[in-house]
């Protein structure tokens, strides 16, 4: 069976206009899909079909990426600003409630959408994104997801464009991304990638999302001052949660599974032994799998 995906503009009371890709019957339950750094919606490209079948398929690009709005100024990246795109994205479609599905960034987006608005969000798909608490909580007491997630104190630095000009995007791209993921995959899909990032503003729109975040990434060595929350109760989550995790995540360690199940009293965790953080293309089965089985 074929599936028509169509993309299209919405200008968005938030100020922004995103291109979003749709699938399946307007009048079905809705599951919007948010990707995460560095792509687009073609994250879910194996996920859009199968989801279709049942529900109304939401995937946008979210603003700073590929051809969707990229304002500028650090300060429209900050996680609100996204979080309100989602919501009003979901009236631009007359959906009040929905199935959210995040990935990477997306994720996080997903998780502070359920934590604020779980009126909204009817069941939550989280694929290789960490609960801000547990990823916070591990940048300051594990070790081996500090060093991990010393690439975000590189995104924030205010000279990277100058370096990624100086050295071109393609290059940037090989030494960066290529040992990230599958090769094979990922040299198939380089022609997009390459075309998303070349947009005029792309890259600082995509690292600002980096810069814009409250997350502490202490260097090393730091002896941060350790924040409050870390160690106070945090609200449990609500609605059905299911998570996919990409057990080879050299960027997010299997630490972040650790004490889930007491922020996520109704979890589901699956995962999947032979894939890393692109789960989503690079065990596409695995994960339409575990999305059917808990979407019923």
């Amino acid at each position: 069976m074929t599936t028509e995906v169509a993309v299209q503009r919405i200008a968005l009371p938030t100020g922004v206009a995103l291109d979003v890709a749709t699938a399946g019957d307007p009048a079905a339950p809705a599951i919007i899909l948010l990707h995460g750094f560095p792509e687009s919606h073609r994250t879910w490209r194996h996920q859009i079909p199968a989801l279709a079948q049942t529900h109304f398929v939401i995937a946008p690009d979210q603003r700073g990426f590929a051809r969707s709005d990229k304002p500028l100024g650090v300060e429209h990246y900050r996680p609100d600003r996204p979080v309100a795109d989602l919501l009003a994205l979901a009236d631009h479609f007359g959906k009040q409630r929905f199935t959210l599905v995040g990935h990477d960034w997306g994720g996080a987006i997903a998780w502070a959408a359920a934590l604020n608005h779980a009126d909204r969000v009817e069941r939550l798909i989280i694929v290789n994104a960490p609960h801000p608490l547990i990823f916070q909580r591990t940048l300051f007491d594990d070790q081996g997801q500090r060093a991990a997630s010393q690439y975000i104190r590189a995104f924030r630095d205010p000279s990277l464009e100058a370096h990624i000009a100086a050295i071109g995007v393609e290059a940037y791209f090989a030494r960066t991304f290529m040992g990230h993921a599958d090769p094979e995959a990922l040299a198939a899909e380089k022609p997009h990638y390459l075309d998303q990032w070349t947009q005029p503003g792309a890259l600082t729109a995509m690292f600002n999302w980096y810069r814009a975040s409250a997350m502490i990434v202490p260097a090393m060595d730091e002896q941060s001052a350790r924040p409050a929350f870390l160690d106070a109760p945090f609200p449990p989550l609500a609605m059905p949660v299911l998570v996919i995790w990409g057990m080879n995540d050299t960027a997010l360690l299997p630490c972040q599974l650790e004490g889930m199940d007491a922020l996520v009293p109704d979890l589901t965790l699956v995962r999947v032994a032979d894939a890393g953080h692109f789960v989503t293309w690079e065990a596409p089965d695995a994960v339409n799998a575990a999305m059917r089985a808990f979407l019923g």
